[in-house]
């Protein structure tokens, strides 16, 4: 779209994709890096409350100097986008006065961010009533989306959860940091419109603007083979030699792959299989464990209707029979999994449409580019 775009992140990030050899950045596209303290990443024993401290002095310092640098070149930046739960980002915008808008990221579609602004914009008491209900009876209805029941609750609204220190305060925080805007927030969130048409407009206050799925375009419309990574993974890559061959030769219906993502070591891999899963017409069977888990696996299962999900016993735990039931189902000739692997390949060809030259989130994007 003739969009020139500086990613600013941290050197942890930079080191990761020195790395794992990263492709080169494409045209239109830079990195610029800065130091938030802990170059070698976060782990357990790190003091939380210091390294948000850190985080958020040092990169206003990085944006102010980075702002400051492109108007002195004579590029001026005319927009701000930043991850969400970093709303101090959307105050250096402000006194810049320059645009800016949060990106909803991770796996966590519309819905999520929803039921987060309803917690603090009166339902806070009906969602924290069933938060310490198990019973499946007990549920709370919000506008624009299906009713929910304590399993479905992202699980830091759960009362197991509550020694978070960060999380729903810095939910929060990031709401009224959008209200503190003086025009009607836009918020972008990676899905796309016909996936989530009443979710996206459940909430007045603000703009839900939909630009996912968020995948490589070899996985939609094909017509850029080459574009199939981001170019910027933290972990690893495993190798992929002669893969697609392999897969290629299986009968069909015959190979099932499982994935073990974590929330704090791959949450950025979390959001590629989940947008993956709607992108590339894959059932899935669900297991949802922690955070937004519970509620994509309610979304993927009970509304969009492309998978299973397993029952665990007293223990929490997903015995053996109950894994080998649940994959037969989604890959069986029987009605369910036919009608799961009907929606799987409906939802694919529909986030193609979403964002090929012309489609919904295509549109979308163009149209907040040109706002700027």
């Amino acid at each position: 779209m003739g969009v020139k775009v500086t990613v600013l992140t941290s050197h942890f990030v930079r080191r990761g994709k020195e790395s794992n050899n990263a492709s080169p950045a494409p045209e239109g596209l830079t990195f610029a890096y800065f130091s938030d303290g802990y170059d070698n990443g976060v782990t357990l024993s790190v003091d939380l409350n210091h390294f948000r401290s850190e985080f958020k002095s040092r990169s206003t310092k990085a944006m102010v100097e980075l702002i400051t640098a492109s108007a002195n070149e004579g590029l001026p930046i005319t927009c701000l986008v930043y991850c969400m739960l970093l709303p101090w980002a959307a105050q250096v915008a402000r006194d810049f006065n320059i645009a800016s808008a949060p990106l909803w990221v991770q796996v966590q579609p519309a819905a999520i961010f929803d039921i987060y602004y309803y917690y603090f914009n009166g339902h806070g008491d009906e969602i924290r009533k069933i938060s310490t209900d198990n019973s499946s009876c007990s549920q709370v209805t919000l506008p624009g989306l299906p009713p929910l029941t304590r399993r479905d609750l992202p699980t830091f609204m759960l009362p197991s959860k509550s020694a978070n220190p960060f999380a729903l305060p810095a939910f929060e925080e990031q709401l009224e940091t959008l209200d503190a805007e003086s025009k009607k927030p836009t918020v972008l969130v990676n899905t796309f419109d016909s996936l989530e048409e009443e979710e996206l407009r459940a909430i007045d206050k603000y703009n839900l603007v939909a630009i996912g799925p968020l995948v490589p375009q070899a996985l939609l419309d094909g017509k850029d083979k080459s574009d199939t990574a981001y170019g910027c993974d933290l972990v690893q890559k495993s190798r992929i030699d002669g893969i697609v061959e392999w897969l290629d030769a299986k009968p069909r219906l015959s190979v099932v792959y499982v994935s073990f993502g974590s929330f704090l070591g791959a949450s950025d891999q979390q959001m590629k299989e989940i947008a993956q899963t709607l992108a590339c017409g894959v059932p899935v069977v669900g297991l949802p464990l922690f955070t937004d888990q519970p509620i994509n696996a309610k979304l993927l299962i009970d509304t969009f209707k492309v998978g299973v999900r397993l029952t665990v016993n007293e223990q929490g735990i997903a015995e053996g029979y109950e894994v080998k039931r649940c994959i037969e189902v989604v890959m069986g000739e029987g009605e369910k999994g036919e009608e799961v692997r009907r929606n799987a390949e409906k939802w694919k060809e529909l986030a193609k449409d979403a964002t090929k030259e012309g489609g919904s989130s295509y549109a979308n994007l163009r149209a907040f580019v040109g706002d700027f």
